[in-house]
C-alpha cells in the first residue's frame, strides 16, 4: 500500500530573494544552475505547500525564529530557532507554522534558471 500525503495550498508565506550565484562559470558541469538564498516567513497558521519534492533541487534550511513543522511520510517534526535540515532528492514534504509568532527561515538551494 502506498502512502500519499495531502497538504493545503500555500498561504501566509512571504518569500524574499536575498541573493543568487550563477554556478555555470564557477563549477564545470553546472551551466544553467544557480545557488539561491531566500528568506522565508510563514505567518502563524501559514502553510508552505502543497506537498513538493526536491528532486533536482537540493538545499538546506535554517530556522531563525519561531517553529516550523515539517511533514514527511506522515510524520510531523517541529524545528525551532538554531536548527536546520537538508532537503535532498529523497525529500517530499510540506511545511506549516502551528505557532503564535511568525516562523522565519533561511533557505539555500540549487535551482535551474532560464
Amino acid at each position: 500500500m502506498s502512502y500519499e500525503e495531502v497538504a493545503p495550498e500555500t498561504q501566509g508565506v512571504t518569500v524574499q530573494l536575498l541573493t543568487t550565484v550563477d554556478l555555470g562559470p564557477e563549477i564545470e558541469g553546472m551551466a544553467g544552475r544557480q545557488l539561491r538564498m531566500r528568506l522565508v516567513t510563514i505567518e502563524p497558521g501559514g502553510v508552505f505547500g502543497p506537498v513538493h519534492n526536491h528532486v533536482d533541487r537540493p538545499g538546506t534550511v535554517y530556522i531563525l525564529q519561531g517553529t516550523i513543522t515539517d511533514h514527511r511520510n506522515g510524520i510531523a517534526t517541529d524545528y525551532g530557532p538554531g536548527v536546520g535540515w537538508p532537503e535532498d532528492h529523497n525529500t517530499t514534504h510540506w511545511l506549516e507554522n502551528r505557532g503564535t509568532v511568525p516562523a522565519v527561515e533561511i533557505s539555500v538551494d540549487i535551482v535551474r534558471h532560464s
